[in-house]
């Protein structure tokens, strides 16, 4: 009797669900590559970045990798890593730098909402002196060729644009979900060709594609936006959950290949 009535205790006993395994976490604390955090200073401001190098035998091409509204995340970080393992030098800026709490930076913000306020905050023309201070670290690395890359999702994606406009050495400009500089006359400064890539279900940034087309057209501008359909914004980062819909997983899957093809073509 007692051993029916252990049983059908047991059998009433919810069984224990494994915690969901976050991709980015495992993905940087399995890495065999150089992962470091740098510091670029500029007088008195000190810019914080997360360095990934990729094993591979000759210099290589350096892409610096813009984080999204949120700062930069492990996502971010986990995304430098697949970089530098495709054989890129992948810098990560924390544009968010000195702006938390006690002059912190993104992990030292209490929540992600934080931290996109912070990012409200934050001057536009700090930004593009933190950007070129760290691409004149890139480019001056040992171990880079010489040529350098941007790429930025979301609040990036548009900072990875706007970048293009204030940098004419730039050999590629990829942005991800983000919008364009409305200024024709800052449009006709890029000297790199721009490839943009968007979300079919991403109304909001989708609706100024048209303009950007043409002023780019306009300007004499490379311009190379691919729309994935059924896909929503952000779909880099939610395409690789567990339960994305399958436009996103397929938009990040095809984002990717054609985002490193491009790559390797520089």
């Amino acid at each position: 009797m007692q051993t029916l009535l252990l049983l059908a205790l047991l059998a009433q006993t919810p069984t224990p669900v494994a915690p969901a395994v976050d991709p980015a976490k495992q993905r940087l604390e399995t890495s065999p590559r150089h992962h470091e955090w740098v510091q670029i200073r500029q007088g008195e401001r000190v810019l914080h970045a997360y360095v990934v190098y990729p094993e591979v035998a000759k210099k290589a091409t350096a892409v610096i990798v813009i984080h999204e509204n949120r700062g930069l995340t492990d996502w971010v970080r986990a995304v430098a890593d697949r970089l530098a393992e495709n054989g890129y030098i992948a810098l990560a800026p924390d544009l968010l730098s000195g702006a938390a709490p006690g002059g912190g930076r993104t992990a030292d913000f209490p929540s992600s909402d934080a931290a996109r306020e912070g990012i409200s905050k934050l001057d536009a023309d700090q930004v593009t002196r933190d950007l070129a201070a760290l691409a004149d670290y890139a480019k001056a690395l040992p171990a880079a060729n010489g040529k350098l890359a941007v790429a930025g999702f979301c609040w990036g994606g548009s900072q990875s644009f706007r970048f293009a406009t204030n940098r004419s050495d730039l050999a590629s400009v990829f942005v991800f979900y983000g919008g364009a500089p409305d200024d024709p006359a800052a449009l006709a400064r890029i000297g790199a060709p721009v490839f943009g890539f968007y979300g079919g279900n991403d109304a909001r940034i989708n609706a100024g594609l048209p303009a950007t087309i043409e002023k780019m057209k306009a300007a004499g501008k490379t311009y190379d936006p691919v729309t994935y359909d059924g896909a929503g914004h952000g779909f880099l980062r939610s395409g690789e959950a567990a339960d994305a819909s399958a436009a996103d997983q397929a938009a990040q899957k095809a984002a990717w290949q054609r985002w490193l093809q491009i790559l390797a073509g520089l």
